[in-house]
């Protein structure tokens, strides 16, 4: 496996499977963060309305000197932002402070299914796509319901979902379900929010293989055809993080990781009840 692979998305463009996210970073600390990443091979960023340091990223990329489509820009629709000509609003309004004429991903943050918009959401994004300043639209924690209804308003599927998952919350049937549509799934919350630090299977394997917990979990992801996007705000640990390539977990380890699975191991919020 080369230490930058892609996979490819439903609308024809290719996506980097392993990339960085920015969620809490601070404002003032995301072009140091962005720029350390990228320094350390990354190509692909995170970032979101939300967390406050579009700015910053797009600092980070003008300072850079890549050439734009050398790097794979992701942000996302925020929840107060829901409805068709918000939606366009928003999404300029991202493009501003970023400094960029389009981005590679954008995603609708939550569905917020109690709002009743995500569709007109959807739709101001099918547009988006058609005039090229969204060169990819997929969508972030949706449940099969609330893609069905995108799906069925507008013929267009999305190109990725990200969700939450890890080995303690392994979303097999939603995993499942992307492979039928054709959509890429995409990992939050990758390393479980650190809740796997002391788990005795993921460090009898890092301790075969001379690698940290974490890096058996990345690999995990990567091994099982998944996009991922670990965090971290500090340039060690966003190059071992990268410093996955250079061993692979065997068909044993990863039925191990698998035996770690369990319903109850969501750390973030339920996607039916987030609203705000």
């Amino acid at each position: 496996m080369t230490d930058r692979p892609a996979l490819p998305l439903r609308d024809g463009r290719r996506m980097p499977q392993l990339g960085f996210g920015l969620w809490r970073v601070p404002a003032e600390a995301a072009a140091a963060v962005v720029g350390a990443g990228l320094a350390a091979g990354y190509r692909l960023v995170d970032t979101a309305a939300m967390y406050g340091n579009e700015a910053g990223v797009g600092a980070a990329l003008a300072a850079a000197g890549l050439p734009r489509d050398a790097v794979f820009v992701t942000t996302k629709l925020w929840n107060g932002d829901h409805g068709h000509d918000s939606t366009l609003r928003a999404f300029d309004a991202s493009l501003g402070r970023l400094g960029l004429e389009a981005v590679d991903l954008y995603l609708i943050h939550w569905p917020c299914p109690a709002k009743r918009l995500y569709v007109d959401s959807w739709k101001a994004m099918v547009r988006l796509q058609a005039e090229g300043r969204a060169r990819s639209i997929g969508v972030s924690n949706f449940t099969p319901e609330t893609l069905s209804r995108i799906i069925d308003a507008t013929g267009v599927v999305p190109a990725v979902n990200q969700i939450e998952l890890h080995p303690r919350f392994q979303q097999r049937a939603m995993r499942a379900l992307h492979a039928e549509l054709g959509i890429l799934t995409q990992s939050w919350s990758p390393l479980g929010r650190g809740r796997l630090a002391d788990d005795p299977v993921l460090a009898t394997i890092a301790a075969a293989h001379g690698k940290s917990w974490a890096q058996v979990v990345i690999r995990w992801h990567l091994q099982g055809g998944l996009a991922v996007i670990p965090k971290s705000v500090t340039p060690a640990r966003l190059a071992a993080n990268r410093d996955v390539f250079d061993f692979v977990l065997s068909d044993a380890e990863m039925a191990m990781i698998a035996g770690l699975d369990d319903p109850g191991g969501r750390t973030g919020s339920d996607p039916d009840t987030v609203d705000g």
